[in-house]
């Protein structure tokens, strides 16, 4: 039996480049323990779409971003907090010189080469969280990508 050749992946890819924006604060979930973050928020992300070049192999999927703080101490909101997670983001979008990058992600995937960066719409706040979360979504993170040869 042969063992799995492991491909990079949008999401294994979008979280390697933005742990390089907001540090060790992201994933796919938001912990449902507050500890590890309420000091400097969270970023989750799920991939919102995308089409994979034709022609070479060249991603560009679309990811949804949402930017996340937490209070425990009080009912309301930090939604300062959130909104400097975002803009980091956007922030490391404009950050051309630094974008073409190339992220080591998990033991035994490939590497990825990140070509561009951007972001498809403005941050907006969302309301209503019942568990008074701050929490503002980015529409749409494209991040232009290729997996280096090994």
């Amino acid at each position: 039996m042969s063992t799995p050749i492991l491909r990079a992946t949008p999401e294994l890819v979008a979280i390697a480049w933005l742990k390089t924006v907001v540090g060790d604060r992201v994933s796919t979930t938001l912990p449902k323990n507050t500890a590890g973050w309420e000091d400097d928020g969270f970023v989750t992300l799920v991939s919102a779409g995308g089409t994979p070049n034709l022609y070479v192999p060249l991603r560009d999927p679309v990811m949804g971003v949402d930017c996340w703080a937490v209070n425990p101490q009080s009912q309301k909101p930090p939604w300062n907090k959130a909104a400097g997670l975002a803009e980091a983001i956007q922030a490391a979008c404009y950050d051309h010189p630094a974008i073409p990058q190339t992220l080591t992600l998990l033991t035994g995937y490939p590497q990825a080469r990140v070509l561009s960066a951007y972001t498809t719409g403005e941050h907006r706040r969302v309301h209503d969280d019942a568990s008074s979360y701050a929490r503002y979504s980015i529409p749409g993170l494209v991040i232009a990508w290729t997996e280096v040869p090994s």
